[in-house]
């Protein structure tokens, strides 16, 4: 049996490269060796010219020292006789350096160059006719060059050190890049590689069995799956494969996790990028992005391209001032191309997902680009609890855990609202040191999610009061009055935003909704006002929210659903809430401002009837009010069982106090 490896900090130099060792260590070896190398180099290397002055220069070619001299323009080259040359000239308080040491002279037996010392020295401005004769006179060998002789050379030796900088950091660059894009081509100039993440068949793991819920979604993808996984066997029929694949619905729904799944369930390759991967500062560099994208794509057919949150990219050309953008728009222009060169034999499906749909050019949702749109809904409970399952499988549950009733009490979740209401209960089970996950972690973990994290407040006495009358007004409205979904908890402890919260609960899921169900509905969101109005004699800021949702609600009954009967049967949307800024400017209005004042006052007299009545309702119950908003003081927190005995029993004893003052 081999011996085991031993740690790094334990192992030689030569035993990490020869085992490959961590990726940098090659490069800090490299720099080692160079600078060694260079300092080596530098031992063997000529003395640098000894620099003269003008005068120094001249007094010693009338010593006889000079050998030879060249004049380059001003500049003044020339060598010293050997032995001859002088000594350094050091400053007062100054050290001499020692001479570098070189090849000794066979004349001399000294320790200067067998040439002779070099030097420079420059002329002065003023010309001295006299220098010339001077040399002659003194047998000094004069060579002259032209000017900017040895300037290349010298600018070269400048520049190279800045060229290797350059060029590591582009290495450092290239390296990076492909590090950062899964190894992938791209490299310090790659800015027109597409990025997406590329996965093989084999690497692709979801299958459709790993996607609960969403039926009719799988259903109409079953087709290219189908074509995917055999196209031979739809082109022998003279099918050809839609292009392109629209999923539409809620964040959270799963349409990324759908989306591998068709590539999963048909065995193909699959690329997945982001609509905003494409647009970069620089003009044309989505456009070319795009190219090379379906480039790769070809060459990989059949394989699946998904394009997530495509409205990054995708959105109406020129709407106002939020639409138009020329990089934005060149890179639609090249992904519409781009679907219109598929050929017959090319089986590449473009899947692309979004939440807004609406936003979308018009040119991007023709027939023979994104041929088919599929609607992924929030899940029903049946799929809720499917998902529950999936998520339930890696985590420890006690035996008190009902996923049904979790499913029950989860109207609205999506997929991704499941998975991390499961995992924040494992993290409150990790946190409270509990080996299983109970049914209350569940609930604690919904209520978390839902109503906010518990917060520390410091709340007054008087005004934790108003808090206990203004939400026993919710839920007592939501007990007395017929068509308002069960409630579920009261509670005036802060959470999140909110200094109390009454939450209701429908028992099934809705999707249309009568006219006496919201007019209930705003009798519940206006109960916390009348509560105050009726104890206090006074309102309070507290209901500014129910306001707002109250206000906003009855604006779509009057304006949108025909819900008023002096407006009638008609639609007048107000506001289509435009995500491009300016579009509403360019429109004409679709009502005149008489029919705004109208819906304005019919949405004011409708708000004002439901409080009426609720206000009599409450006035009637005062006692089961009060009663509520005590018990509430006392408990903090209630919950359905109890708040359903509470008022019933204080109902029934209002109903015989009023039974017995109507007969006295």
């Amino acid at each position: 049996m081999p011996d085991p490896k031993p740690p790094d900090d334990q192992r030689s130099l030569s035993q990490l490269t020869a085992d490959g060792g961590p990726p940098w260590l090659k490069y800090v070896l490299a720099g080692i060796a160079l600078l060694v190398m260079a300092s080596v180099l530098d031992q063997f290397a000529p003395p640098p010219p000894r620099a003269l002055s003008y005068t120094a220069f001249k007094q010693a070619v009338r010593e006889d020292r000079v050998a030879e001299v060249t004049f380059t323009g001003d500049q003044i080259q020339g060598r010293f006789l050997p032995g001859k040359a002088p000594a350094p000239q050091v400053e007062p308080g100054e050290v001499s350096a020692p001479e570098p040491m070189a090849e000794r002279s066979p004349d001399t037996g000294g320790s200067e160059p067998a040439g002779g010392v070099a030097f420079t020295s420059l002329k002065p401005q003023v010309s001295d006719p006299k220098l010339l004769e001077l040399l002659e006179q003194h047998h000094v060998e004069v060579t002259a060059a032209p000017a900017g002789e040895g300037d290349l050379g010298h600018a070269l030796i400048a520049i190279i050190p800045w060229i290797l900088i350059l060029g590591l950091f582009l290495f450092v660059s290239y390296r990076m890049q492909q590090k950062l894009m899964g190894g992938e081509s791209g490299g310090p100039f790659g800015f027109g590689k597409s990025g997406a993440k590329r996965f093989r068949t084999e690497d692709v793991k979801v299958r459709l069995n790993d996607v609960a819920g969403l039926a009719n979604a799988k259903a109409d993808l079953a087709e290219i799956i189908g074509h995917l996984a055999d196209p031979q066997r739809f082109h022998a029929l003279g099918a050809t494969i839609p292009k392109g694949v629209l999923l539409i619905g809620p964040p959270g729904t799963g349409k990324t996790l759908l989306a591998r799944a068709v590539a999963g369930e048909a065995g193909v390759p699959f690329f997945s990028i982001s609509g905003s991967e494409f647009v970069e500062m620089f003009v044309g560099v989505g456009a070319a992005r795009v190219r090379d994208l379906f480039d790769s794509a070809k060459k990989s057919a059949p394989c699946v391209i998904f394009i997530d949150e495509i409205d990054a990219v995708g959105r109406s050309r020129g709407a106002g001032l939020g639409g138009g953008h020329d990089e934005r728009e060149q890179t639609l222009n090249q992904i519409l191309s781009e679907m219109d060169g598929f050929e017959p034999h090319e089986d590449v499906v473009v899947l692309a997902a979004t939440n807004r749909p609406d936003v979308l050019d018009a040119a991007l949702l023709r027939p023979g680009r994104f041929d088919r749109k599929v609607y992924l809904e929030l899940p029903d409970r049946k799929a809720r609890r499917a998902i529950l399952d999936i998520h339930a499988r890696k985590i420890p549950l006690a035996d008190d855990v009902d996923l049904d009733l979790v499913a029950g009490r989860t109207i609205g979740f999506s997929g991704a609202d499941l998975a991390n209401l499961v995992n924040e209960a494992a993290l409150l089970a990790g946190r409270r040191q509990q080996r299983q996950v109970t049914m209350d972690l569940f609930a604690e973990a919904r209520d978390k999610i839902v109503l906010g994290a518990e917060r520390e407040q410091a709340i007054g006495d008087d005004e934790r009061r108003l808090i206990a009358v203004h939400e026993s007004g919710h839920a007592l409205m939501a007990w007395l009055l017929p068509h308002t979904d069960p409630l579920d908890k009261v509670t005036i402890i802060p959470r999140g935003q909110a200094l109390g919260v009454t939450e209701q609960i429908p028992e099934e899921e809705r999707h249309t909704y009568t006219q006496s169900y919201l007019r209930d509905r705003i009798g519940v969101m206006l109960g916390g006002r009348i509560a105050e109005q009726l104890v206090f004699g006074e309102v309070t800021t507290g209901a500014e929210s129910d306001l707002e949702e109250a206000t906003k609600l009855a604006r779509h009954m009057v304006s949108r659903w025909g819900m008023s009967e002096a407006i009638g049967p008609v639609a007048f949307p107000r506001g289509h809430e435009h995500v491009f800024l300016g579009r509403e400017l360019a429109e004409a209005p679709e009502f005149s401002d008489t029919t705004a004042l109208r819906i304005d006052e019919e949405i004011k007299a409708l708000i004002v009837a439901v409080e009426a009545e609720a206000t009599a309702l409450m006035r009637k119950h005062r006692p089961a009010l009060e009663r509520l908003a005590e018990r509430l003081l006392e408990a903090e927190t209630l919950d359905r069982t109890e708040i359903e005995a509470l008022l019933k029993q204080a109902t029934q004893a209002n109903s015989k106090a009023l039974r017995a003052a109507a007969v006295s």
